[in-house]
């Protein structure tokens, strides 16, 4: 049993339900009462755990397929047509039409100020306790100031300008006083400034390892600081686009990079096969991942398990295989070209999305080579479900194929018999949700090597991902022992299948990243750090159009579309004392 989801049931009966008119100026909605529990510091820290994974897709930033991939060029929507769901997300998904005013925008912004809140309180119980009272306080504030720096990552990441809350602000003051954009600081710099230095204090508090799983280690807060870095080493300017790239932000970036690559082969590295990531008997024992997010089902809590919420509409539709609901979560077809290869078993960067599996249906699958990573990431009818060769995927269980396609998102998903779903209406699984690889650590340092004008050194962590792709073909095999697709995975190889300098170092690696992280809610932020959205965004669009007639009106606005409009649920709430990001 995993620990620490195991106490939720316990937890819940001291959860209260107050309801929540104002951001923040009262108790919020679904936090804990603190009189109920001022002898038990460590289950305000556990009611702050027990809050991740418990909102749906539209609210969670622990699953945000739908804020990284949906929005990039990586998926799309899914479900039964363009108007399932609302049009919120059909707006998000072509950048048309999306409001302050717009479903479902105060969703995560409500619910990651709840859940900043749950750390907070934790964190100011804490203080009224002693270490020799309660000998792992430091820990625990290193935990609690670990989640709540990610959550206003994500904040930042979705927002740009978004108030910081820590436990310096009394719990009874009147947060609409708290602006969200700061006009003393010139820039967004000083929220950045915050975050990090709370993953830094989470980093010198938390050890090694931890007695339980589910809590974060040192590993997990290392790795937060140096992506931290990265964000803020790409300076953008008041229209959201990069002025300057930081190479001292980068370097010190690098540092606590390696700090975990120096543990390889000990405590982190490489799965040997990429499919070990994306199935759930491996829970907890992958030397790969450096931050798991816990679930559990059938553990004695009133909803049947602590499920992962963020993603239950992404299965199967129709009662194929014993899958219910909902259908969304689709591969793009330009997502699906992009594992394309060549001759020589290297990505085909330029006019590799000229024809898809809509054009080319009856032959798409026999007339190209393909990186294996598509049949870790993609389904399509015909194909084995989740490595079992003798359960084909069908189109019956497809919804929306006329919007939407044939590619199905496969990685957050589950095999029917693995006695880990859950159906109330909706269906989900309890598989653990990975955070962050070891495999993206290993691109992140290729990504600042190459900034760094040290692109030679970037090869090698770059063929490391790449070589372990290559490797993880065994169970990608039909039931006749035949391999699904034509698989051709080659490494780099200066001076005999490549020219390795600086620009194509960046392609690669650029590549590799879209690739090894494809379909898990990276993409977008991605594009926005390195400031390509626009570039790449109205590509995508201009080609994809001729797929689908709803892309048709898609088009990024830069010094727009980059970030989301601030609720204006919020803005009303503090009497207009949040400002409005441009363009809105």
């Amino acid at each position: 049993m995993k620990k620490i989801v195991s106490i939720i049931s316990v937890i819940s009966l001291i959860i209260t339900l107050n309801s929540c008119d104002g951001f923040l100026n009262v108790v919020p909605k679904q936090v804990v009462d603190e009189s109920l529990l001022t002898d038990d510091v460590e289950g305000f820290v556990t009611s702050a755990y027990a809050y991740i994974g418990l909102h749906p897709s539209w609210e969670s930033p622990f699953s945000p397929w739908w804020a990284g991939s949906m929005r990039a060029d990586d998926s799309y929507k899914g479900g039964f047509g363009v108007a399932d769901a609302g049009d919120g997300w059909g707006y998000m998904e072509t950048f048309v039409n999306l409001t302050p005013n717009g479903w479902p925008l105060d969703s995560p912004w409500t619910f990651m100020y709840e859940h900043i809140q749950r750390c907070n309180i934790a964190i100011w119980q804490m203080e009224r306790v002693t270490e020799k009272d309660f000998p792992q306080k430091s820990i625990r504030v290193g935990e609690m100031k670990f989640l709540r720096a990610y959550l206003h990552l994500k904040l930042k990441q979705f927002f740009k300008y978004a108030p910081y809350l820590d436990e310096t602000i009394e719990p009874n003051i009147d947060y609409a006083t708290i602006p969200n954009k700061d006009p003393n600081y010139p820039d967004d710099m000083y929220l950045w400034e915050k975050i990090l230095a709370d993953f830094k204090d989470a980093e010198n508090r938390l050890p090694d390892i931890q007695q339980h799983k589910g809590r974060v280690d040192k590993n997990a807060a290392t790795a937060m600081v140096a992506r931290t870095l990265m964000f803020m080493a790409y300076e953008q300017d008041d229209y959201h686009q990069v002025k300057n790239i930081n190479k001292e932000r980068l370097a010190e970036a690098l540092t606590y990079i390696d700090k975990l690559t120096i543990q390889e082969g000990q405590k982190v590295g490489l799965e040997p096969d990429f499919s070990n990531n994306f199935m759930p008997e491996f829970d907890n024992i992958r030397k790969e991942t450096i931050w798991e997010l816990q679930f559990s089902i059938n553990d004695g809590s009133s909803r049947g398990g602590k499920v992962n919420y963020g993603e239950g509409l992404n299965h199967p539709h129709g009662g194929w295989s014993g899958f219910q609901c909902c259908g969304f979560h689709h591969a793009s077809y330009t997502m699906g070209n992009a594992f394309k290869t060549t001759v020589d078993g290297l990505p085909i960067f330029d006019d590799y999305n000229k024809l898809s599996y809509e054009e080319e249906r009856d032959v798409y699958f026999d007339k190209y080579t393909f990186d294996p990573r598509f049949s870790h990431t993609i389904v399509a009818p015909g194909q084995p479900w989740k490595y079992d060769p003798e359960l084909l995927f069908v189109e019956s269980a497809i919804r929306g194929i006329p919007d939407y396609g044939y590619f199905k998102s496969v990685k957050e998903l589950v095999h029917p018999d693995c006695g880990c779903l859950l159906l109330t209406g909706w269906q989900f699984n309890s598989m653990n949700k990975q955070m962050i690889r070891y495999d993206e650590i290993l691109l992140w340092k290729a990504e600042i090597l190459i900034q760094l004008d040290r692109w030679d050194e970037a090869l090698e962590p770059i063929n490391k991902v790449r070589q372990r792709a290559a490797n993880s073909t065994k169970k990608l095999v039909m039931a006749d022992g035949t391999p699904v697709l034509n698989y051709k995975c080659e490494i780099y190889k200066p001076g005999v299948n490549c020219i390795w300098n600086k620009d194509f170092a960046w392609q690669a690696m650029e590549w590799e990243n879209r690739l090894e992280m494809a379909c898990e809610g990276r993409r977008f932020f991605d594009l926005q750090r390195w400031g390509t959205l626009e570039k790449t965004m109205n590509a995508y669009f201009n080609i994809e159009k001729n797929r689908f007639a709803w892309i048709s009106v898609g088009i990024f606005t830069a010094g727009r579309d980059e970030y989301f409009p601030i609720p204006q649920t919020q803005i009303n709430k503090v009497k207009g004392n949040y400002t409005q990001n441009v363009g809105y």
